[in-house]
């Protein structure tokens, strides 16, 4: 959202930025890792490292900063008050419920997306239950299926821009990096409704998404369901996989 620039709290962005530095590949960061990271002076840097460990946020020790349960807060809130999460959840529950596998619903933030929703059977017959696919996750979109079902629900010119000088990271031997590839197959996606992707971003992981919609038609979220190997084929995907997750996003559709 523009703002006025009298509007804007350069200290508080420069903060969210520190924080933003940490995560999976970088759990800990010390001032010089965290300017570099955040875009500023290394004086700048110590001293939101030192405010936020002040206020909680960070632990530290021996000039090392890493993230504190406080940071939880946020996203718990998130979780608790923000309508989307609370309206798809009983239905993953469900569909997780009867089939013993696992869905999500994901949303698109920059080049990555953000799982708000996700249910998983009690006994998944699923083993791969991989890996960061936890409450909150964030996934690179280009390698995803429900990234690529939200990209491509994107208007031209978001996508446009979206895909402007991006230079897109293969994260396996299938990972689909060509620019020209890329924008065919998210026309494919948004011809046929749904994505298929099979090894992309994890090997051994397949999945396929359709996207969620508004009574208005407006696209908001992604639907997907984590599949093991061997599981994922074209009579399945036509007879069972598809059919599932279309009436899920209809379900789901009516409470948007």
């Amino acid at each position: 959202m523009p703002i006025a620039h009298a509007d804007y709290v350069a200290g508080l962005a420069k903060g969210l930025a520190v924080l933003e530095c940490f995560g999976t590949e970088r759990q800990r960061l010390n001032t010089t890792q965290a300017a570099e990271r955040a875009g500023l002076t290394r004086a700048a840097a110590r001293r939101h490292l030192l405010t936020l460990a002040h206020l909680g946020y960070l632990e530290t020790e021996d000039g090392q900063f890493w993230l504190s349960p406080r940071v939880l807060r946020f996203s718990g809130a998130y979780l608790a008050s923000a309508r989307l999460p609370r309206v798809i959840q009983p239905t993953l529950n469900r569909l997780a419920a009867e089939t013993q596998d696992v869905y999500s619903a994901a949303v698109l933030d920059g080049d990555e997306v953000v799982i708000v929703a996700r249910s998983a059977g009690l006994a998944p017959v699923n083993p791969m239950l991989a890996y960061g696919r936890h409450l909150g996750a964030r996934l690179p979109a280009h390698a995803t299926s429900t990234g690529r079902v939200l990209l491509a629900a994107l208007p031209r010119a978001d996508l446009a821009a979206w895909l402007k000088g991006r230079e897109l990271r293969r994260l396996t031997a299938h990972t689909v990096t060509a620019p020209r590839a890329f924008r065919a197959l998210l026309a494919q996606v948004a011809e046929q409704d749904y994505c298929v992707a099979a090894d992309e971003h994890e090997l051994g992981v397949h999945a396929v998404a359709v996207p969620l919609r508004t009574r208005q038609g407006q696209t908001v979220a992604a639907l997907n369901v984590v599949l093991a190997p061997g599981r994922l084929n074209d009579a399945a995907l036509a007879g069972e996989i598809l059919p599932r997750l279309r009436e899920a996003a209809g379900e789901i559709r009516q409470l948007l």
